[in-house]
């Protein structure tokens, strides 16, 4: 938990740094998650997986995250206090996390 399980950045951590949600990586280099970064963003639901009309869905679920690493994610993500965030970055990349509720609700605060 609390990892970037598929995308860019995968493997790395999600941590929540004074309030503000960050992706670590190596170096002891951290990748804000806020409004300054992130172009998109949807929380990954069974519907938002089935919805034709959800658009960010659609492009991280049907492009990305299908197959073996996306079936193990969404069984994953269906344990109670789980959540699983598509995010689509201003630099074009790309990463599915999944998060607990504290950080899940520090991206949304800082997202909204």
């Amino acid at each position: 938990m609390n990892r970037v399980v598929a995308g860019d950045y995968k493997g790395q951590g999600v941590m929540s740094s004074f309030g503000s949600p960050v992706i670590t990586l190596p170096w002891l280099k951290t990748l804000k998650i806020d409004k300054e970064t992130v172009e998109e963003y949807e929380v990954i639901t069974e519907e938002s997986r089935k919805s034709a009309t959800s658009a960010v869905g659609r492009a991280f679920v049907g492009s990305l995250f299908l197959g073996p690493v996306g079936l193990a994610a969404g069984l994953s993500a269906k344990s109670k206090g789980t959540y699983q965030i598509a995010i689509q970055f201003k630099d074009g990349k790309r990463s599915l996390l999944e998060v607990d509720g504290k950080i899940y609700k520090a991206i949304v605060q800082k997202l909204f």
